[in-house]
């Protein structure tokens, strides 16, 4: 009795054990499957979306035609780097486009001439280029279920104008059920030269949006569209080059004016000067200019080429007696008529009028300006 109560006891325990297995075999499955579920709903959901819009038999207008351009933010198909913008337009490529009767067949065939395909040559910007599509898994390397899209310049077009190419590039496909073009674009221009002949986007759009035709991108049948812009830049011709020379050879420049007292004309010019490498002239007001009219006498330095830049300078007006001479100095950018640096109120009219001053001797005048630095530009041709 007590041994087949025992014997029965034993039978509910494996039948709970099986019964607690079989509970967690469950949930497994339903865990793992519900995923699938929110994937294959989602994608329905999508197909059903895109469906309503128009589609490229219906609107009369094949890919590549011109027409004007109308630009707007994609919707993300993956997480992109800040140096990449993705945008979607309605004008077709610039620089050169390629249809593909058949996706499929075309990645089929593709894998024995390095699972690529490569445009016939073409120009852009007055270089010749081709135009790449790997359609396949992970080729190249590292693009995993990615469609890569590359341009190649061609080395001849290097070795015979110049060393280095730099050119904007957008990759574009066409998407039918909106009759637009999924772009994909650095934000800064790309270097090419003899030891970088590509670039390209190796991530520019998974392969299953070519699998699909609900997506948009394969159409008639499995066409697709590829396309690039390729706009080069040109390299300026001339450059300008800025320095700022100090320690000036023949620094000093010295003006006397006779018969200063009887002059009657509102300015004055020296002749020309030379310091530092270049040609300078000196401007006197005898009655002042501006607001020293009338009141004091207005001293300029003038670059006689009419170069204009920083200078720094001091005007001195010469006394017979050496400690009282009158120095102001000038540090800038011009500030007068005439592309000039100089001084409105430089001395008084009545301290040059005042014999006892010292600074009118045998009706003679003296200024000296010295050149303290100044900057230099130079025009430099390619």
């Amino acid at each position: 009795m007590y041994t087949e109560e025992k014997k029965k006891n034993t039978n509910y325990g494996s039948i709970f054990v099986y019964c607690f297995f079989g509970f967690v075999l469950v949930v497994g499955v339903v865990r793992y499957a519900k995923p699938y579920y929110n994937l294959q709903n989602l994608m329905e959901t999508e197909a059903v979306i895109e469906e309503a819009f128009l589609d490229v038999e219906k609107s009369g207008i094949l890919p590549c035609d011109l027409r004007s351009s109308v630009s707007s933010a994609a919707r993300n198909q993956q997480k992109l780097s800040a140096t990449i913008r993705e945008e979607t337009r309605t004008r077709p490529p610039l620089s050169y486009c390629v249809k593909f009767e058949s996706f499929a067949t075309m990645s089929k065939l593709v894998k024995d001439n390095g699972d690529k395909y490569e445009s016939r040559p073409f120009s852009a910007g007055g270089y010749n280029w081709t135009f790449l599509v790997y359609p396949n898994v992970n080729k190249p390397a590292g693009s995993g279920g990615y469609v890569s899209l590359y341009v190649k310049i061609d080395n001849s077009s290097l070795i015979t104008t110049q060393n280095e190419v730099y050119a904007w590039i957008k990759f574009l496909t066409y998407k039918s059920t909106t009759d637009t073009y999924h772009e994909l674009h650095a934000t800064g221009a790309q270097r090419f030269h003899l030891f970088k002949q590509e670039y390209g986007m190796l991530n520019f759009l998974e392969i299953g949006y070519y699998q699909n035709a609900a997506y948009g991108f394969i159409f008639n049948g499995g066409q697709s569209v590829f396309g690039v812009d390729i706009v080069v830049s040109k390299p300026s011709g001339t450059w300008e080059d800025v320095s700022y020379e100090e320690n000036i050879r023949d620094p000093l420049l010295d003006w006397r004016i006779t018969n200063f007292s009887i002059r009657d004309q509102v300015s004055y010019t020296s002749d020309t000067f030379s310091s530092g490498g270049r040609n300078w002239v000196l401007k006197v007001y005898p009655n002042g200019v501006g607001s020293a009219t009338g009141n004091s006498l207005s001293l300029y330095l003038l670059s006689a080429s009419n170069q204009k830049g920083y200078v720094k300078a001091k005007f001195r007006v010469i006394n017979q007696t050496p400690s009282n001479n009158v120095e102001k100095q000038v540090d800038g950018w011009p500030n007068a008529k005439e592309n000039g640096w100089g001084v409105d109120k430089l001395i008084p009219l009545a301290d040059i009028k005042d014999p006892s001053k010292g600074f009118l001797v045998k009706d003679t005048i003296r200024f000296e300006v010295e050149i303290l630095a100044f900057s230099r530009t130079d025009s430099i041709s390619n």
